[in-house]
């Protein structure tokens, strides 16, 4: 077993974070020459802790889904923009629903000035960004932990979330997709966001504009299942349509 230096370390932890990075950006990033750079990284290619491309190295799991903490990265600005709208909407003492996801974790994020908030999640990181802060309630879900991003799902935590009725529920989303409206990537992740849905006052999809048009293995619902979708733009047309006739409310931050 290898056991990196200090320096293949920050390495190894540049590429779990981006997923890939060239030798160029690791050297400038470390001070060091790129040559110093293909040594370390000779040293975690033979130990398989990454894999070597031209010019660029990536995480040996970067053709599967992106760890949590690398996908929070993408079109950061975009979800941060949605997550301070989606605070606009909350009250003091409003409660809620948060289900795990980037954009729902800067949803939880936004919401650190809201004071006595009721708040029920299935994510251990909205429910740390929430939990004793300004008399607030926090109640999370119980079930398997997911190791990816801290979230609870399975039949536990389905069972669980249908005992509250809140006010608005913050889901996130993988895909939006004309023909198959909103979409995730796994079954207990669409189950878990039905039963949110119909627990809620007021359904609430946060969403960035790269979600448009893609499709995922699982349908969570129908546009009019929603109220509301908060996303950085316009949708394309055929969506748009579906939205309009569904009478779901569209706000582009």
């Amino acid at each position: 077993m290898i056991h990196p230096t200090k320096r293949q370390a920050e390495i190894l932890n540049t590429v779990r974070l981006l997923g890939t990075c060239t030798i160029g950006k690791l050297a400038n990033d470390l001070n060091v020459s790129d040559e110093t750079i293909r040594r370390d990284v000779r040293g975690l290619v033979d130990g398989e802790l990454v894999l070597k491309v031209h010019g660029a190295i990536v995480a040996p799991d970067h053709l599967r889904e992106d760890p949590f903490q690398r996908r929070l990265q993408e079109n950061r600005n975009e979800k941060m923009r949605i997550a301070a709208k989606a605070a606009e909407l909350v009250d003091d003492g409003d409660s809620l629903m948060l289900d795990t996801g980037t954009t729902t974790t800067y949803v939880g994020h936004s919401l650190a000035t809201r004071r006595n908030i009721f708040a029920v999640t299935n994510s251990v990181e909205v429910a740390r960004s929430l939990a004793n802060q300004n008399g607030n309630r926090v109640y999370m879900a119980g079930g398997e932990i997911r190791a990816d991003d801290g979230a609870a799902f399975g039949e536990t935590a389905t069972n669980f979330i249908a005992q509250f009725q809140v006010d608005k529920a913050f889901l996130s989303i993988a895909a939006i997709s004309a023909t198959g409206g909103f979409m995730d990537t796994e079954l207990s992740e669409a189950e878990y966001s039905r039963t949110v849905i119909a627990q809620a006052n007021q359904a609430i999809i946060v969403a960035d504009h790269s979600k448009f048009d893609r499709h995922a293995l699982v349908k969570v619902c129908d546009f009019s299942a929603v109220d509301m979708l908060i996303t950085t733009q316009v949708p394309p047309p055929a969506i748009a349509e579906q939205l309009e006739a569904a009478e779901v409310e569209v706000i582009v931050v």
